[in-house]
């Protein structure tokens, strides 16, 4: 474990709409933070238990040798803040994946929360779920004023460019609670792979253009989150 002071401990990856990558960003991001020596928990508050079910066969790797670093796993649903509260006391660096919708998990969630993520895609259907999440956190910073929330290009089928991050900083002008991460996630095969082995894409030894696109990925993004 690294002994470096981290400027966040509880990090929420959450939405409104499903199938936006949450459990991607929140698996990566415990990755590559576990390569870096930190004591990293993943609270999976989602029933579909996706970060769950990668940390089992992430484990299942490294009984079978694998040389990468182990993280820990809890699941929690209903009203999480408290849970999450006491895993902040524990752990360096909690993340936690937050199933999609406005849920008694996402509420509470947020209220425990240092910073929130809320990956979208860059579609007419993803961009309207974000009216009613701009409600939610107005809500939970009533109660957290200290939570900074940001929305996160996600699932890209193209490299983005000025014009892509100028045209979604627009659009979330009107939300206030919500400002745009500085990078995005690509929609890349290599991520499904990573998860179905129990990898973050920093982690896979296969050299290919396409790791090394979403590796860089995942670190601009967590060079974000530690500014």
């Amino acid at each position: 474990m690294t002994d470096i002071t981290l400027p966040v401990k509880v990090i929420v990856i959450c939405g409104e709409k499903g199938g936006t990558s949450k459990s991607t960003v929140c698996t990566n991001l415990a990755a590559h933070f576990a390569g870096e020596g930190v004591d990293v928990l993943i609270v999976d508050c989602d029933e579909q238990a996706t970060s769950k079910n990668w940390i089992d066969r992430r484990d299942d790797a490294i009984k079978e040798g694998a040389k990468i670093p182990k993280i820990h796993i809890a699941q929690k649903t209903g009203k999480v803040y408290d849970a999450i509260t006491d895993f902040a006391n524990r752990y360096q660096l909690v993340i936690v994946d937050v199933g999609g919708g406005d849920t008694q998990e996402t509420r509470t969630a947020l209220a425990a929360a240092d910073v929130a993520f809320i990956p979208f895609a860059a579609s007419q259907a993803d961009l309207e779920t974000l009216d009613h999440m701009n409600e939610v956190i107005g809500l939970a910073k009533g109660l957290n004023e200290d939570l900074k929330t940001f929305g996160l290009l996600s699932m890209l089928t193209y490299h983005p460019t000025q014009k892509h991050y100028k045209e979604a900083r627009e659009f979330l002008k009107d939300y206030e609670e919500i400002d745009l991460v500085n990078h995005s996630i690509g929609f890349r095969q290599i991520y499904k792979d990573a998860l179905r082995d129990g990898l973050g894409v920093v982690e896979v030894k296969k050299k290919s253009k396409a790791r090394s696109l979403a590796a860089a990925e995942i670190q601009l993004f967590a060079q974000d989150i530690m500014r």
